[in-house]
């Protein structure tokens, strides 16, 4: 299976929502963060904003931030509102237009199906909030911070 670059591009978007969360994001920022066009991110927009996973604040002073909190926001969620399908062969989709004989009676067609239903549950195991934790100079990377946060490190023994 292959995630769409809309996908891709939607979960960094949270993510830099997410590191950004005590201001507001604009689009200009995060398309220059990732070398992406504004266009692009902006058809991205609509679907997570229809969604709630996140809000947009017209005028001047505008941009977007989550809509609920980055721990509240699965991949799964990301994924089921950016992808178009999940239909991995023939036999998944609903047109009816199946020419195989075994379509009721196939253990493939069980086996991806189960296959799917396991991908779907490891990335509802993932949050934004995750995500972001997982890279402690996010901040710097994405160009939000002008020195890498600084890393505790243990005591010497």
């Amino acid at each position: 299976m292959r995630l769409t670059k809309q996908t891709n591009y939607a979960v960094r978007m949270l993510m830099y929502c997410a590191a950004n969360k005590d201001r507001l994001s604009r689009i200009p920022e995060i398309a220059r963060a990732y070398g992406v066009s504004e266009l692009f991110l902006f058809k991205i927009l609509q679907p997570l904003n229809k969604a709630g996973l996140v809000e947009t604040v017209r005028g001047r002073n505008g941009g977007v931030r989550l809509g609920r909190p980055a721990d509240k926001i699965t991949l799964f969620d990301v994924v089921k509102v950016t992808e178009d399908s999940f239909a991995m062969a023939e036999c998944f989709e609903d047109d009816g237009e199946i020419d195989c004989p075994l379509v009721d009676s196939c253990g493939l067609n069980a086996a991806l199906r189960r296959a799917l239903g396991a991908f779907f549950e490891v990335l509802s195991e993932y949050t934004i909030e995750d995500l972001v934790k997982a890279r402690p100079h996010i901040n710097f990377l994405l160009g939000l911070s002008d020195a890498p946060a600084k890393t505790v490190s243990a005591p010497a023994a």
